[in-house]
Parts: C-alpha cells; sequence; structure tokens
C-alpha cells in the first residue's frame, strides 16, 4: 500500500541520460533496506522520462512488477522482489 512515507524519488528536471543511474541507484538503496513499494515521479508533459523510467525498470532484476499510478499519471509505482 502507497503511503506518504512510501520512499519516492523525483525526477522533474531531470537529463535523461542520468535518469538509468539515478533510477537504478534509488532501487539498490530501497532492496538493501527491505523496501518493496516505491514511487518514481517523472511527470507526465511529454512522456520522454516515463518511456526512459520503464525502459530502466525493465532490465533491473530486483524489480517484480511497476504501473503507473491511476489517480497520478505522473508516477510509476514499483514493487520489488
Amino acid at each position: 500500500m502507497i503511503t506518504a512515507k512510501t520512499p519516492r524519488i523525483d525526477l522533474h528536471g531531470e537529463e535523461v541520460a542520468v535518469i538509468y543511474a539515478l533510477v537504478n541507484e534509488f532501487i539498490k538503496d530501497n532492496y538493501k533496506m527491505g523496501n518493496k513499494e516505491l514511487v518514481i515521479i517523472h511527470g507526465k508533459s511529454t512522456n520522454i522520462l516515463t518511456k526512459e523510467v520503464h525502459s530502466v525498470l525493465k532490465n533491473n532484476k530486483v524489480v517484480q512488477e511497476f504501473y503507473l499510478n491511476n489517480w497520478n499519471l505522473g508516477e510509476t509505482i514499483v514493487k520489488l522482489k
């Protein structure tokens, strides 16, 4: 369940070139801490960041599943193994 205490990272204004490193580092740190759900905020304007974030998540071995938040399409919810 997503709450105010769910770890989140805000990627607004970030360059596409650094998304890979930021997202993977965020996932790695939270996986080590035992967190099972995360929120990645990427915005919903041009979908460039969304596509890059989803590309990174598809290739990360500790990601069990991910999906857009139905209530806020500018966020992706990530579940870790």
